[in-house]
């Protein structure tokens, strides 16, 4: 029997409408988005209404955007284990490693939404709109990248590293507006083939952002974090991990720390015969495939599409 690597999506994968044809298909996902709804009461935040009628500018909203796409994904997950389908291992990129973490049983889909949501809000806080940024790096290797741009931030004196090794050909660099624009002068300099702003409303995974971490790690330590049912691949490590402990110190270096795509990726295809895309959009199945080309990846991220994917699923 084939065994399966769920691969959680994070954000940038978010669209209008995201979930609502699942929720009408789905008895499963509508569950989901019900007891999503219940515990963000306190924030005065329903995912239901964001996501299936929300604006684009209101869902591009980082404390809004990271529970809606978590809310998604557990939505997708949750038709898939109904029906028997379960991973063999699963890595999330980003924020969709508390959705794998879900997924595995470590948090319950309440106790996630809600540390997202603190997450996301202490991201858009740690830094002031305007003061910092990401671009992704397209055409250089990622070593190369991560070189470029810690020499930037020293040139400039501020903060500029890599934070997303995203594929062989793309990595993401993130930092202070005046190192990200001399790195990105640097890097075309090098040979890079392209060097694209991000729409972005902070920048994740660098330095400025331990403001965020350390607001955070109170809210992870009152946690409890179960047994894993199945490895969850570290963003930080690129290791495979079934210890509820180093899950969650986990959670904690990965706000501040790179998130090792490539290598996610790498061990996912050696610990299984294929990957399934589990939430919105299919990101990461295209990054995938520029990974490990030999390494077959699915993805379903509305009701029709993952009626097909159930389809294929069930025939092997």
């Amino acid at each position: 029997m084939p065994t399966l690597a769920f691969l959680f999506p994070g954000q940038g994968s978010q669209v209008p409408g995201m979930g609502r044809d699942l929720s009408e298909r789905f008895p499963e996902a509508r569950r989901v988005y019900e007891r999503a709804d219940a515990a963000l009461q306190p924030f005065h935040l329903s995912i239901q209404r964001v996501s299936f009628d929300g604006e684009e500018d209101e869902l591009r909203q980082t404390a809004v955007t990271q529970p809606a796409i978590l809310v998604h994904s557990v939505a997708v997950f949750e038709v898939l284990r109904a029906r028997g389908f379960r991973p063999a291992v699963a890595a999330g990129h980003s924020l969709g490693e508390y959705s794998a973490l879900v997924a595995a049983g470590a948090l319950t889909l309440e106790e996630a939404v809600v540390l997202v949501r603190r997450r996301g809000l202490f991201m858009q806080q740690a830094v002031p709109v305007g003061e910092g940024g990401m671009a992704a790096v397209i055409g250089m290797a990622g070593a190369e990248v991560a070189e470029v741009a810690r020499l930037a931030a020293e040139e400039v004196g501020g903060v500029c590293s890599a934070a997303n090794f995203n594929s062989p050909e793309q990595t993401v660099i993130a930092g202070d507006g005046g190192s990200i624009a001399r790195a990105s002068e640097m890097l075309k300099a090098r040979g890079a083939k392209r060097v694209l702003p991000l729409p972005v409303s902070a920048p994740f995974h660098c330095a400025l952002m331990k403001p965020a971490e350390e607001k955070l790690v109170p809210f992870l330590e009152a946690t409890t974090f179960r047994p894993l049912e199945f490895p969850v691949v570290t963003n930080v490590d690129a290791a495979a991990n079934s210890d509820p402990a180093v899950a969650r110190e986990s959670l904690r270096r990965q706000v501040c720390s790179p998130v090792r795509w490539v290598e996610t990726v790498e061990a996912l295809a050696k610990g299984s015969s294929g990957g399934v895309e589990v939430g919105p959009g299919s990101v990461l199945t295209g990054l995938a495939r520029r990974i490990a080309k030999e390494w077959p990846v699915k993805s379903s991220s509305d009701a029709p599409g993952l009626e097909k994917l159930l389809a294929e699923l069930a025939a092997g």
